[in-house]
């Protein structure tokens, strides 16, 4: 077993990435490119970065574990869960929270956290 932790992308209040012991934890994700989207483009837009984190991890979306989505309005969910459902592998989806949320930046529709095993 290999106890030592890697981080990537660290920051002096977080990292984008930490690996431990064959799982890989990828802090929220948000917006960035596009704040001022509507639900569905900035869906995408995070779900590409938790897609890239992932690669540069050593893994993928079909080995996410666990995924935690915190939404500003929660009606945004049927929009959110089209984006997913296109995005998830059929067959692979990961166990998964979705809460309403204050998000840091009042245009962010959307923040997304997840917990993967190493491919």
């Amino acid at each position: 077993m290999n106890n030592l932790i890697t981080r990537v992308q660290v920051g002096p209040r977080m990292s984008q990435i930490a690996i431990y012991d064959g799982t890989v934890y990828l802090g929220g994700q948000v917006p960035l490119h596009n704040p001022d989207g509507d639900i569905s483009s900035q869906a995408a837009s995070v779900l590409a970065e938790v897609e890239r984190l992932l690669a540069e991890a050593g893994s993928n979306k079909g080995h996410i574990l666990q995924c935690q989505i915190y939404l500003r309005d929660i009606g945004d969910i049927s929009a959110f869960n089209v984006v997913w459902d296109r995005w998830i592998p059929a067959g692979q989806a990961p166990t998964r929270t979705t809460v309403q949320a204050l998000l840091a930046d009042p245009r962010w529709r959307v923040e997304v956290s997840a917990i993967a095993a190493l491919a």
